[in-house]
C-alpha cells in the first residue's frame, strides 16, 4: 500500500446524542450559548488525539512518524451561499485543552476567517500557485511532492497548508445533510478524515416497552490504516464514541497526557 488512497479504512457509527443534549441545555443555562455541536466534535478530536496517540501518526517517504502537536483543518464558507467562497483553516491545539479552550480558539479561528476581505496563508498560497501558468504548475506540484515524500517542504508552505495537519473535521450537520465518507490526500500528511451529519428522531421502544424519542447524529471517518492495527483503531473509537455518553469530562484537562512511545 504506497499512497493514502490504497489504504483507507471507512468507519460510521449512529451515536445517541441525549446525553450531549442534556449537556447542552445545562450549558446554556449558564451562559455557554457558544457552545454547540462543531465545538463539541472539535473538542471531542482533540481529546481522542491526546489519548490514543497513534491516530496522531503519518505515513511520509513510506516510514512512520508520530507527528509532534495536534491540528485539525477545517473548511468553511465565508457565508451559508453556494456562491460564497470557501477557506480552510488549520487550527493548533494542547493535548490538555478543555472544551472552552477547544471552543475559544476556535471561535477566534471562524471570526477572522469569515470576513470577506480576509484572507489567510492558506487562501494567499492557492491563490500565488493560480497565478503559475499551468504546465509550470505542473512541475512545481512535482517538485513539491519530492520534497514532501522526502521531508524537505519548506516550513512556510508546511504552515500554509491544511493537508499537513493530525485531522480534516467536516460539519455536515451545518448543511442540513448526513456526512459522506470523505477521501484523505496523497499530498499532506493527514492519516484522519472525520465527517458528521445532522440530528436525526427516532422513535424506538425502551426497556419497558414504551414509546421514546432519542437523537441520533451519524459520524463518518475515513483514515490510514498504516499508522496502527485494527485493535488500536477500535479502542480509539470507542474512547471517542465513549465521551458521548459524559460530554461533562471534556469540561476538565484529560488527567494525563498518553505519548506516543512505540
Amino acid at each position: 500500500m504506497r499512497t493514502r488512497v490504497d489504504s483507507l479504512d471507512y468507519f460510521t457509527d449512529r451515536v445517541d446524542i441525549g446525553a450531549v443534549e442534556e449537556w447542552f441545555r445545562r450549558k446554556r443555562a449558564e451562559g455557554r450559548l457558544d457552545l454547540g455541536y462543531l465545538q463539541f466534535f472539535m473538542t471531542v478530536l482533540v481529546r481522542t488525539l491526546s489519548q490514543k496517540p497513534r491516530l496522531n501518526r503519518f505515513v511520509a517517504g513510506r516510514r512512520i512518524y508520530a507527528r509532534e502537536g495536534i491540528t485539525v483543518s477545517l473548511a468553511l464558507k465565508k457565508r451559508l451561499h453556494e456562491d460564497s467562497p470557501e477557506t480552510t483553516v488549520k487550527l493548533a491545539f494542547r493535548p490538555t485543552d478543555t472544551v472552552y479552550d477547544v471552543t475559544a480558539t476556535l471561535e477566534a479561528a471562524l471570526g477572522e476567517n469569515k470576513k470577506a476581505e480576509v484572507t489567510n496563508a492558506t487562501d494567499d498560497t492557492a491563490r500565488l500557485f493560480m497565478l503559475i501558468p499551468r504546465s509550470l504548475l505542473r512541475l512545481l506540484m512535482a517538485a513539491l511532492r519530492f520534497l514532501d515524500f522526502h521531508g524537505w517542504l519548506p516550513r512556510a508552505i508546511h504552515r500554509a497548508s491544511p493537508f499537513h495537519t493530525s485531522a480534516f473535521l467536516t460539519d455536515l450537520g451545518s448543511l442540513g445533510i448526513k456526512p459522506v465518507y470523505h477521501h484523505l490526500y496523497d499530498f499532506g500528511t493527514t492519516s484522519l478524515f472525520v465527517a458528521f451529519g445532522a440530528k436525526e428522531r427516532e422513535r424506538e421502544l425502551d426497556a419497558e416497552g414504551r414509546v421514546v424519542e432519542r437523537k441520533y447524529i451519524t459520524i463518518k471517518v475515513v483514515n490510514d490504516e498504516r499508522i496502527c492495527d485494527g485493535h488500536y483503531y477500535a479502542g480509539a473509537f470507542r474512547y471517542m464514541l465513549g465521551l458521548f455518553r459524559n460530554p461533562s469530562l471534556l469540561e476538565l484537562p484529560p488527567e494525563s497526557v498518553v505519548d506516543d512511545v512505540d
